[in-house]
């Protein structure tokens, strides 16, 4: 199969194709034949070293999440079939990640694509929204008429959480974003209101709009306005941010703030599906490049200041 790998650490220059083994699937694991993948900050901080793990063997083939056709299942496999349209999630998959046109995933880490999505909409919302997810839910447990404040929101997680909060949820959301084509959009997706964070007078707007304080923030990005804010929430209220987020948030007294990584389960998934479903999640896709361009995907990642999410496509029917 053709897969893109790096030998070494070092700029979006090391990532290049080449031609490698297919992965064969254990016994509670499914072949997924990959027809988009999508491409995370996160990647590039693995590719450069910053976040790479000691014992990482090399080549090394980057991609955490994807979506795609099962090819073959193994074994002890029950819940999922050959032909199922899935989308998965898998940080340190020992058997490689989804920059290639096949990769093998224990079935805890994948489940069945939703109908209303596309495979690059699957692949650009398969980790992005079970963090955008499980940080409105799990970690912030917004409600009806609640304010939150969600910074970072025009990223490729922060544009869903917009939606699950909002439209999901049905709380009152303060987006911080900068830019008319991230305002344009985020309006579009929910916000009630949205603020640039790096103008002059971006607190006494986000007073202004949370006249009563902020119940939550969901952080995923931090700044010196971010600490602000957060001298903005009730007592009682919360702060979650994904791990990686820096600086971190400051703790507060009275204020509960929660660092998190995105859990992956069947059951995960079924919740994220069942969101998805019921507000027809948006997935904003900033760019798309080829499997063999993806160094260029790392470069555009790490000029900043991308609305939604970059993607690979791998096969032709990425967009089916």
């Amino acid at each position: 199969m053709e897969a893109v790998a790096l030998d070494e650490f070092g700029p979006p220059s090391v990532l290049t194709q080449r031609t490698v083994p297919v992965p064969r699937p254990g016994p509670e694991e499914v072949l997924i034949a990959v027809h988009a993948a999508g491409v995370g900050v996160w990647d590039a901080k693995i590719r450069d070293g910053t976040w790479a793990d000691d014992d990482i063997e090399f080549p090394l083939i980057l991609g955490t999440d994807g979506a795609g056709v099962i090819a073959e299942i193994g074994e002890r496999v029950r819940r999922l079939h050959v032909g199922d349209r899935v989308w998965a999630y898998t940080y340190d998959n020992p058997k490689g990640g989804f920059y290639a046109q096949y990769v093998a995933v224990s079935t805890k880490h994948v489940a069945a694509l939703p109908k209303s999505l596309t495979m690059l909409q699957g692949a650009a919302g398969a980790v992005t929204g079970l963090t955008a997810l499980q940080g409105c839910d799990d970690h912030l447990e917004i409600s009806r008429g609640q304010t939150v404040l969600i910074f970072g929101a025009s990223g490729a997680v922060g544009t869903l959480a917009v939606q699950f909060a909002a439209r999901y949820r049905g709380a009152r959301v303060i987006a911080i974003a900068s830019g008319s084509n991230a305002r344009t959009l985020l309006e579009k997706l929910g916000a009630d209101a949205v603020i640039d964070g790096r103008r002059r007078g971006a607190l006494e707007r986000i007073k202004e709009a949370a006249p009563d304080g902020l119940d939550a923030i969901l952080a995923l990005a931090g700044g010196p306005m971010l600490t602000a804010s957060i001298g903005l929430i009730k007592h009682g209220g919360r702060v979650a941010y994904p791990n990686g987020v820096e600086p971190n948030p400051r703790r507060r007294r009275r204020v509960r703030v929660v660092p998190y990584d995105a859990d992956v389960s069947p059951t995960k998934f079924a919740e994220l599906g069942r969101a998805v479903g019921k507000i027809r999640l948006v997935v904003p896709i900033a760019a798309t490049y080829q499997l063999g361009h993806a160094a260029k995907a790392h470069a555009r990642i790490e000029r900043g200041h991308v609305v939604g999410r970059i993607a690979l496509t791998i096969r032709g029917a990425a967009r089916s």
